[in-house]
């Protein structure tokens, strides 16, 4: 049976010298792989189509024997090239990647976290990449995990504690426009360090790169 979806691609790899393997973020089905018979090759119906940080709808056909299912078509409707043209909007949108790769389950429906993301790459294609974009980040992607912090139990400065909410509750663009002393963007990184260690296990790859 083909199903439908929309999606996010968040990883491709090589599985042979033609084929691709293709990790989608989906809202229907939360993480997906599927593999792109001939992809590689030059005249291939996928050329151009896949990318990382790609929006597309595509169909697939669900493998009866593993978790790697048949990409049938895919119908490009939006690149982010914006990202791939500067390496720090590039690092933190594959650090978005890992954390949710990392932070959630293969095939589950993710709606919230999928318009999330969404959203965060399409405001790195307008702005200039800000830590506190990624501060952002984390600490909604924690909250639809159900991870938020107690921020009544919490230690941080009062300062810090009232930036804490204007992440959770901001949208991207009142994120970028609050303005973090050196002395709080060191301690809410310092908590968010060990506070994803404490819920997640370890940092998501790629985090170390992104702090000052």
């Amino acid at each position: 049976m083909i199903e439908n979806a929309s999606g996010l691609i968040l990883r491709t790899r090589p599985l042979t010298e033609t084929s691709l393997i293709i990790h989608w973020l989906t809202p229907e089905f939360g993480r997906l792989a599927t593999v792109a018979k001939g992809a590689r090759r030059p005249k291939s119906s996928f050329a151009g189509k896949l990318d990382i940080f790609y929006a597309a709808d595509f169909s697939f056909s669900r493998s009866r024997s593993s978790d790697l299912h048949n990409l049938r078509e895919v119908s490009l409707r939006e690149t982010h090239g914006a990202i791939r043209e500067d390496l720090g909007k590039l690092q933190y949108a594959a650090y978005a990647a890992a954390f949710i790769e990392q932070a959630t389950e293969t095939e589950t429906p993710l709606p919230e976290i999928y318009e999330l993301t969404q959203s965060f790459l399409a405001s790195l294609c307008r702005q200039e990449p800000q830590l506190q974009n990624i501060f952002a980040l984390e600490l909604k992607l924690l909250n639809e995990l159900g991870l938020a912090p107690d921020l009544a139990e919490t230690r941080l400065a009062p300062g810090t504690l009232k930036i804490v909410g204007a992440l959770l509750e901001g949208d991207w663009e009142a994120c970028t426009r609050l303005k973090l002393s050196a002395g709080q963007a060191n301690e809410l990184r310092q908590w968010l360090h060990g506070y994803l260690i404490f819920h997640l296990g370890r940092l998501p790859r790629g985090r170390a790169t992104l702090m000052p």
